[in-house]
């Protein structure tokens, strides 16, 4: 019987098919290499895959093809074409532009290619029943068209009631649109995305129009849409950390209580969510869909919203500088509030020098992890905030999932950005910005709230830690761009 023994001395006998293996890898590895040197953001990360790719050549093309090789130039042609640059025309168009608030706020302006827009009604939404209770009561409402957008959506019971809730909807005739990751949502069964589309609502997954993504290369396990959005005919969008699972509404044994935060916008910035949703589906599908404002806004508020969207598909690591100079421009308070906190240089720099000039910089974190190596990292990150005198505060009253950012009485942010690399510059997020005082002083009581059910870690517990653990904690943050 030929067996693997016979394979390797065939293989390592035929001299010429070694060197045209080893030439291929070289070759590949070369590609690689010179779209490295073109496309670096970094040059400590760029160096580090030029040396594995001259020095390993195999396996490091593969790791590459996973980490490094972005595919998205297409998705920044669509953008254009799609008209994100008039975005402000089009608001203008509208006489909804606050240019006060975007002559304050000009980094983040700039990175959003999109102003903060004036007359909205904003509602916090505290964990998961209160966000869905709206969400749905929202869905019931619709006259038009649906856009919904999660990065996780589970057949379980929550899962099927929003199914069920936009099969209703198609049926009466309203354009029903469902998107989804296909990382995120890889246990949706197929009976699940049928029963859907035969009745009329259309599904679709991120990357399913993208074969080299989807099955040649594992480069989609890298690459997510990690927004979450649902927008009701242009007038009410939801934005914030749930995903569609029973885990969201504290029903996993597990974890408990499943601490998160949504947003509900009525007014005008349901259309810079909108816009969102259309790019990722033409993506996703090929198909344009048109997202008309409505005629007549009903809302009474009269709160300026900014909508980010970032992603991989971006010039420049644009969420992060948008955080960056968010953090650079606080003087008396800088609150962040993330599951995953693996920050790079610039961010860390930018947290010593507000607490280096007095700023109150404070943490908080989730007490247990859902994602270990993440988790590791994290613990690193954080303590060496507390060796520079930062607040580090664990959560201990269930998981802890929000993205909430605070600074001074100036701003306040909510969507679906971790404080990490892969939220930074790998996946697809959404930010909802509120300089409005009546948000920022309702994320400051949710905050104090959360802040009490929480620990803080001191120099005490840092130093305690074993080393064996401590040495683990080190090498996971090593990871820490890949994360």
């Amino acid at each position: 019987m030929f067996g693997l023994d016979d394979l390797l001395r065939a293989v390592v006998a035929d001299f010429h098919l070694v060197a045209l293996i080893t030439g291929a890898l070289y070759l590949l590895a070369l590609i690689c290499g010179v779209r490295e040197v073109l496309n670096s953001r970094t040059s400590q990360g760029s160096i580090a895959w030029l040396i594995s790719l001259a020095l390993l050549p195999f396996p490091t093309v593969l790791l590459y093809a996973v980490f490094g090789w972005k595919l998205f130039d297409d998705y920044a042609t669509d953008r254009v074409q799609n008209g994100r640059a008039d975005r402000p025309l089009r608001a203008k168009d509208l006489a909804l532009i606050d240019r006060e608030t975007d002559a304050q706020w000009p980094v983040q302006v700039a990175v959003s290619e999109l102003p903060f827009l004036k007359g909205n009604d904003v509602q916090l939404l505290i964990d998961g029943a209160a966000t869905f209770d709206s969400i749905f009561a929202g869905i019931d409402e619709a006259k038009e068209y649906l856009l919904v957008q999660f990065y996780i959506v589970r057949d379980d019971d929550l899962g099927r009631q929003l199914a069920e809730r936009l099969i209703a909807k198609a049926r009466q005739g309203v354009r029903v649109y469902l998107l989804y990751d296909d990382v995120g949502s890889n246990g949706m069964p197929k009976r699940y995305r049928r029963e859907m589309r035969e009745a009329g609502v259309k599904v679709a997954g991120f990357n399913q129009r993208h074969k080299f993504l989807r099955f040649y290369g594992p480069t989609r396990i890298n690459y997510r849409n990690h927004r979450k959005i649902v927008v009701v005919d242009g007038k009410v969008a939801w934005t914030g950390g749930h995903n569609v699972g029973v885990e969201y509404l504290g029903q996993d044994p597990k974890f408990g209580r499943w601490r998160d935060t949504h947003v509900r916008v009525i007014g005008p910035a349901a259309l810079g969510c909108a816009l969102l949703f259309r790019e990722d589906w033409e993506w996703a599908t090929g198909e344009k869909i048109v997202t008309p404002p409505p005629e007549v806004w009903e809302g009474e508020g009269d709160e300026p919203v900014l909508v980010m969207g970032s992603g991989p598909a971006d010039q420049l690591e644009e969420c992060a500088i948008a955080f960056t100079d968010l953090i650079g421009r606080a003087r008396e308070r800088i609150w962040i509030v993330s599951p995953y906190f693996v920050p790079d240089t610039d961010i860390r720099t930018a947290l010593y020098a507000a607490k280096l000039r007095g700023v109150d910089v404070r943490i908080m974190l989730p007490d247990e992890p859902d994602h270990k190596i993440v988790w590791l990292a994290s613990i690193a990150h954080a303590d060496a905030m507390v060796e520079h005198n930062i607040s580090v505060y664990r959560y201990t009253d269930g998981f802890l999932h929000q993205k909430v950012v605070l600074m001074d009485d100036q701003m306040a942010t909510v969507g679906s950005v971790n404080f990490d690399n892969r939220s930074f510059a790998i996946n697809f997020e959404i930010t909802l910005w509120f300089p409005d005082p009546d948000t920022i002083s309702s994320v400051e009581a949710m905050l104090l709230d959360d802040f009490e059910s929480c620990r803080q870690v001191g120099m005490a517990e840092v130093q305690s830690r074993p080393f064996p653990f401590y040495f683990i904690t080190q090498f996971a943050r090593l990871l820490s761009p890949l994360l």
